[in-house]
């Protein structure tokens, strides 16, 4: 239907900082929500070359008012011109919104809009919950992510929408589905569906999506359940901790010059060796150990980024 990997050896530091970093933007997925979100307290200092840009940008609560831009890169950029998705829609829902990361790029917007639209006919669910998309200014976020900064990126529960609109507070209670097994090894049986497989297989197919990054095991899954044309699973890329979610991201919009895509993912469906080595002990169980990276500073991003988050 038509509608961002590892190195080949990683080494046993470098992957014990990568598991860190992993690990700092899975967990709070599906950690609840409030229904009395509290502002920030004032920074003491931030004009400070020092203070972290989470810092910064998780303190802007609306948008700036400039022409639409995703400016730099996934992990490393801010947001012009962000739209919302609307919290209830048709086909979709927005989950946790008490964190205010439901503004993206319209074209990531207008895209989650179509797409959810097509679901029903693609696995027939009802529709999609989503999950965390950006920041009303994009940029490194407080919590959770290291991507998800320019507005490109959406996360979309494993979790069918339900027949009838959520509450406030089911939408800031409620977990997403769980279809991981417990080890890590493969998926859960009694939760993985065909359902999930199509979803996905679909989502992946999307010429607007650069890549969708999956848990090893759902890809694992989907490696051997894929039928006929394979092509699809190139963009389908692991990476642990999405085992509630997964997470879509499109490619920058034509013609935004200061948005950086990433290199086009390695060719071939990634079923083989590349994907093995997700599931051996050092990766799966690393050892105790390595430092999380620093945050981000504001010199750390595109010069640019200083005016949207300066901008009333």
């Amino acid at each position: 239907m038509d509608l961002a990997s590892t190195p080949a050896a990683v080494p046993r530091t470098l992957a014990m900082a990568f598991m860190l970093a992993l690990s700092a933007s899975a967990a709070p997925a599906q950690d609840r929500g409030t229904l009395d979100p509290k502002s920030l307290p004032a920074l003491a200092h931030p004009a400070d070359p020092a203070t972290p840009a989470k810092e910064l940008f998780g303190r802007r609560s609306a948008p700036v008012s400039m022409a639409a831009r995703s400016i730099g890169s996934y992990a490393r950029g801010c947001l012009a011109g962000a739209v919302a998705l609307p919290i209830d829609g048709a086909t979709w829902q927005v989950m946790r919104v008490s964190r205010n990361r439901m503004w993206g790029h319209p074209h990531l917007i207008a895209f989650l809009e179509r797409f959810s639209k097509a679901v029903p006919a693609i696995n027939g669910w009802p529709g999609l919950m989503v999950g965390d998309i950006a920041q009303p200014r994009g940029g490194p976020m407080l919590t959770g992510h290291a991507s998800h900064q320019i507005g490109l990126d959406a996360d979309i529960w494993l979790t069918p929408m339900p027949d009838h609109r959520l509450s406030r507070a089911e939408r800031e209670e409620i977990s997403a589905t769980n279809v991981v097994r417990a080890d890590g090894l493969d998926i859960d049986p009694t939760t993985w569906t065909r359902q999930h497989r199509l979803l996905i297989q679909a989502a992946a197919e999307q010429p607007e999506v650069a890549r969708i990054f999956v848990n090893p095991a759902i890809k694992k899954a989907l490696c051997r359940e894929a039928t006929g044309d394979r092509d699809w699973l190139t963009k389908v890329r692991p990476m642990f901790g999405h085992n509630y979610h997964f997470h879509i991201r499109i490619s920058c919009p034509a013609g935004e010059e200061g948005c950086a895509d990433q290199d086009p993912p390695p060719a071939g469906d990634g079923c083989g060796e590349d994907l093995a080595r997700w599931f051996r002990p050092a990766m799966l169980h690393p050892r105790p150990g390595g430092k999380p990276r620093p945050p981000l500073t504001m010199a750390q991003l595109p010069v640019e980024c200083r005016r949207v988050l300066a901008s009333p």
